[in-house]
């Protein structure tokens, strides 16, 4: 029987990936761009604060190469490490994007762990959401959190794996699968994603995608990982839908005798 078609909603629109990219760390726009395309995804992240659309006249533009026509731009503020700096960069976003209103807020908190600084992400986001944005925001993996981002009206909440850029997979799956449980808005692993098994994992944890970068930039093949995580992505959430075995303290035989007759 066929399937019906599984699709992420996010601020009321409807994506056929459930992988989300970055654009950061690559050795140049070509290799940004051949991996994007490998990895199928259709929502690309955007550091403003690092990464020239159009506010530098004279450097080359990344809009060039992943065009806002063919992908869904998610600015970021990446870089931001007190509210103030955040509000502006996302104000300066939807201005170079001609009122562009999807935004990844994060405020970080440490420059050595990049942990997000919580209150002072709290206080950004209640600005933005009031100013008319649609807030993604990246938190750490605290129930309590992630779903008073969800009252206060982010329209999607990404806790992290583990800290940015680390590869160190999923260190918190019982905090991870206990925000799913207990959202109404879409979960999405942001950090700490290392190889295509991780995002598999936070896949069959329930997620409703995974947002990654260093991943896929700093692999020694940048375009097979990303048609790795692809694949990834697409195996844990078949996984999920299809719905695991049970786990069993003993052996199950795969071919059991109990009733069955052995003629003469």
């Amino acid at each position: 029987m066929k399937q019906p078609e599984d699709t992420l909603v996010i601020a009321n629109k409807t994506y056929t990936s459930r992988l989300l990219v970055g654009t950061g760390k690559y050795r140049d726009f070509n290799e940004t761009r051949e991996a994007i395309e490998a990895s199928g995804a259709q929502i690309v992240t955007i550091a403003i604060r690092r990464t020239n659309i159009g506010q530098n006249k004279d450097e080359k533009n990344l809009l060039d190469y992943i065009p806002a026509d063919k992908y869904t731009l998610l600015p970021n503020t990446a870089g931001c490490y007190d509210a103030e700096s955040a509000v502006r960069t996302c104000r300066l976003a939807r201005e170079l994007l001609d009122g562009y209103d999807l935004v990844k807020l994060e405020v970080l908190g440490d420059q050595k762990t990049l942990y997000p600084d919580i209150p002072a992400t709290l206080e950004a986001a209640t600005i933005l959401v009031n100013e008319g944005f649609k807030v993604m925001v990246y938190t750490n993996d605290d129930p309590i959190m992630a779903k008073r981002f969800e009252q206060l009206g982010c329209v999607a909440v990404m806790p992290l794996a583990a800290p940015i850029g680390s590869g160190l997979g999923i260190r918190n799956p019982y905090n991870i699968r206990t925000i799913v449980e207990n959202a109404s808005v879409p979960i999405l692993v942001d950090a700490g994603v290392g190889t295509a098994s991780d995002a598999a994992i936070a896949m069959e944890l329930g997620c409703d995608g995974v947002l990654m970068n260093t991943a896929i930039a700093e692999a020694k093949n940048p375009v097979l990982m990303a048609s790795a995580m692809k694949k990834g992505i697409q195996a844990g959430r078949e996984a999920y839908l299809a719905g695991r075995m049970p786990r069993r303290a003993f052996a199950s035989a795969s071919s059991p005798i109990d009733g069955t007759f052995f003629g003469s």
